[in-house]
């Protein structure tokens, strides 16, 4: 499986840490601080810098093999 090692500042890694636990809690997705928009775009830009496939024609084909492999199985 190939990996991809991204890096985050602390307050990043807090911020998107809170988001995404309040996510896995409540089961809803909603900004509550500027702050947590600024680190998904941050992150999105660090995705920029590290994937080219995001930029490719058959980007359809190559997330949904992606978000196949990484369903839970049923």
């Amino acid at each position: 499986m190939d990996e991809v090692s991204i890096k985050l500042t602390k307050d990043e890694a807090l911020v998107l840490f809170e988001l995404l636990s309040r996510f896995s809690d409540e089961d809803k997705l909603s900004i509550e601080d500027q702050a947590e928009q600024r680190a998904l775009w941050n992150l999105t830009c660090i995705f920029e810098k590290v994937l080219a496939e995001p930029f490719s024609e058959n980007w359809s084909d190559i997330i949904s093999e992606a978000r196949e492999r990484l369903r839970d199985e049923v």
